[in-house]
């Protein structure tokens, strides 16, 4: 049996209400690139690209498909190194990366239907059988109700289930900044854990003077808070904290972030298992920050294929550092606008009282509905 036929799916849809990040980036539309690979026997699996879709296709059109017709499915780190040493001299980060990401993920869906396990079974088992999620959200969309809208939406998360929420900040003033993410505080209350997420728009001491503030109302981490190229800044804003510093959702591979976690630049490194180059690379990445006392919780933005590639990652990883009372690593779970993460699997995942269940199906653990890929087709 070899791998017959590699297809890239790029998808997009319209987002009814646009939002806004500190990055300065309207959404108006969602998106993705799935990645479909089918066998000589027919099995199919699928995978997801992070980024730009377009990009990830012609990196797989063009370059990377061709190289995995006709190779054995089980061959998963094989396939990995040789398209890896295929890109490296033209960028061993970005784009190139995630198209790899999206090929190794569809393979593993494979090797699990062809054994007849989770993916999780198959890259060391699992420590969890369900992980605790957190609502990603409260970007800015009404710049009239900047606090209003963060407390309605934060309240709403909460009401849902949710035991953890992460806000978005970047408001161009450490005094508004400081009130929003206040008021979100006094709204969920001091059992709910609160994160904060700048998409890397502050300097260094911007970010330590806001640091400290947020300090007081016992946030949880700091992600992103300076450029992710500033490892040097990164080790300055962890030194002066006492809160934990997160980073790490626009690296690649494990040598992309040696430096940071050997440097302890951030307490959390955040790799997307979509883009860092897969579930094989990330458990490398895993394996380098636990080496080093750093906790790895990845992040997460996608389709339900991503969100059930994160899952079985999440499944596999162990406490760090294992305790009678442990921290297990969260589920990013974005709750924005999003019909490749509701619709797209038959089965949505979802959770339920701040909890989602790792899927526990052959491969993925999902079934994919061909007719949103249909309606949504971009490319």
């Amino acid at each position: 049996m070899k791998i017959r036929k590699v297809t890239t799916h790029v998808l997009s849809a319209p987002v009814e209400h646009p939002f806004t990040s500190s990055r300065g980036w309207l959404y108006k539309t969602r998106g993705t690139c799935l990645v479909e690979i089918e066998t000589t026997d027919g099995v199919v699996g699928w995978g997801e690209c992070y980024g730009p879709s377009a990009v990830a296709k012609a990196f797989i059109d063009t370059q990377l498909g061709p190289r995995v017709v006709g190779r054995d499915p089980f061959d998963v780190e094989v396939v990995w190194e040789d398209l890896y040493n295929r890109i490296k001299d033209y960028g061993p980060k970005g784009m190139s990366i995630a198209a790899i990401s999206g090929i190794d993920i569809a393979l593993w869906d494979i090797v699990g239907k062809l054994c007849g396990r989770p993916v999780h079974k198959l890259i060391g088992g699992a420590f969890r059988s369900e992980v605790d999620a957190y609502a990603t959200g409260l970007y800015f969309t009404d710049m009239d109700r900047l606090i209003d809208e963060a407390v309605e939406e934060a309240e709403g998360y909460v009401r849902d289930g949710f035991r953890a929420v992460k806000m978005k900040i970047g408001l161009g003033s450490i005094e508004r900044d400081y009130e929003r993410v206040a008021a979100v505080r006094k709204a969920v209350g001091p059992d709910i854990r609160l994160m904060v997420d700048a998409n890397h728009c502050f300097s260094v001491p911007t970010a330590i003077r806001l640091g400290r503030r947020l300090e007081e109302l016992d946030i949880e981490w700091f992600e992103e808070p300076i450029s992710p190229e500033d490892i040097d800044g990164y080790v300055e804003v962890s030194r002066a904290l006492d809160m934990a510093v997160a980073g790490g959702e626009n690296e690649f591979t494990r040598w992309g972030f040696r430096d940071a976690i050997v440097r302890k630049a951030m307490d959390i490194v955040q790799p997307d298992v979509c883009a860092a180059g897969g579930i094989t690379e990330c458990k490398k990445i895993a394996a380098v920050a636990s080496t080093h006392g750093v906790e790895c919780v990845p992040h997460a933005w996608g389709s339900a294929v991503g969100l059930a590639a994160t899952l079985h990652f999440l499944a596999s990883l162990p406490d760090q550092p294992p305790s009678l009372f442990p921290f297990p690593p969260m589920l990013e779970f974005e709750q924005c606008e999003n019909p490749f993460r509701d619709h797209l699997s038959t089965e949505p995942i979802q959770q339920v009282k701040g909890r989602v269940a790792v899927p526990s199906g052959p491969g993925l653990g999902i079934e994919i509905d061909r007719s949103v890929i249909d309606r949504y087709r971009a490319g």
